[in-house]
């Protein structure tokens, strides 16, 4: 079996779907499917990273200074052209499309059907139609079964919510029922994606560092993807406190979040990690396409949500350290409510693959 996946990154799209893609390959390349990417080489990309990872990459060339999502909502046509040039020169036929893009649609699926016997698409926004054959949506809704209600084919096959989420090995590997927490907090863990367009990284170790922590006792982790334009200005005030440790472009997150106790960061997929190693967050929202999810996590009780990036300051970010420190019943709270969301034994059944296996049988 062959597959092709059409995904991009970019410092206005960030790395998540690239990641999300990533993991899924290394899965279905354990069932011998041959993977292939096809990418466009916009500022920011990973194209290099999903090539150290193991797999070929196609690459199309960045037409345009502008907005990356704008310019592929405009230019859809173009890019469907672009795909579908690489998709004929290939010297076997693809079984399976998968698209992670926020920007493509239906018309953009539909140029491209010839060309392959199938498609798939992973999406979260529910906002538009597609033509696909299975549908991927493995974040937890509140309107989850009907979210694409008129928005798919009647044939497509539907994979939705946290079960279907898809974790790397290193998550996948760990015994969830050995980790143990008491509600107290010593290990505080930073991530807020591989570019953190918003600055939340700086803005949140500036909260911990003013807050009514007896930083003595505290350990730091921070961890930034390798295209977070303020590395160096991170870098540098980790470097100044000793209970600050600076990673960049790590491959051991399972690990940090483990043996973390609080975990601050974005609303997006990584709540799945957080959720499957039952680890409390506070979270802020840095993209549109988080919000929902954001909300539906935090009416759960899985989460804390501060709000959109643009209304959470600093004061904010401290003011509940401070408080979540000085109530670690709420806390266990919490981890019980991570367990409701997203069922370990499921998701390490490896559910998407199975199912997309079985549908090319």
């Amino acid at each position: 079996m062959k597959i092709a996946i059409r995904t991009d990154a970019s410092v206005e799209i960030g790395t998540g779907h690239v990641m999300r893609c990533l993991t899924l390959a290394k899965q279905l390349a354990h069932e011998d499917v041959e993977i292939i990417f096809i990418s466009r080489d916009f500022q920011g990309n990973s194209i290099q990273y999903i090539e150290t990872e193991g797999f070929k990459v196609f690459t199309l060339p960045a037409s345009s200074d502008k907005n990356h999502l704008q310019w592929m909502r405009e230019s859809w046509r173009k890019d469907a052209g672009d795909t579908a040039q690489v998709l004929q020169h290939l010297d076997k036929e693809i079984d399976l499309l998968i698209v992670d893009h926020y920007s493509l649609d239906v018309n953009w699926e539909k140029e491209i059907r010839p060309f392959v016997h199938h498609i798939m698409v992973i999406d979260d926004l529910a906002d538009r139609i597609h033509d696909c054959d299975i549908l991927l949506d493995q974040n937890f809704y509140l309107n989850l079964e009907k979210r694409y209600e008129g928005l798919v084919p009647a044939s497509c096959q539907l994979l939705l919510g946290p079960n279907y989420v898809l974790l790397r090995d290193e998550f996948l590997s760990i015994d969830t029922n050995s980790i143990k927490r008491d509600g107290t907090i010593k290990k505080i863990l930073v991530f807020f994606g591989g570019t953190d367009p918003t600055g939340e990284t700086l803005k949140t170790l500036k909260a911990i560092s003013e807050c009514e922590l007896n930083l003595s006792e505290i350990e730091v982790n921070v961890v930034v993807g390798a295209a977070n334009p303020q590395n160096e200005e991170i870098e540098a005030f980790c470097n100044k406190r000793p209970q600050f440790v600076f990673h960049c472009q790590v491959n051991n997150m399972a690990e940090l979040m483990v043996k973390s106790d609080l975990a601050i960061g974005a609303g997006g997929s990584t709540s799945w990690e957080r959720c499957f190693l039952e680890l409390p967050a506070l979270t802020i929202i840095v993209a549109d396409n988080q919000k929902e999810l954001s909300k539906a996590v935090a009416n759960k009780g899985a989460v804390y949500c501060l709000g959109e990036s643009s209304q959470v300051t600093s004061w904010h970010i401290a003011n509940k350290i401070n408080e979540v420190c000085r109530t670690p019943m709420k806390m266990i709270e919490i981890i019980n409510k991570c367990n409701g969301i997203v069922d370990p034994e499921k998701v390490k059944r490896r559910l998407v693959v199975k199912k997309i296996m079985e549908f090319q049988k």
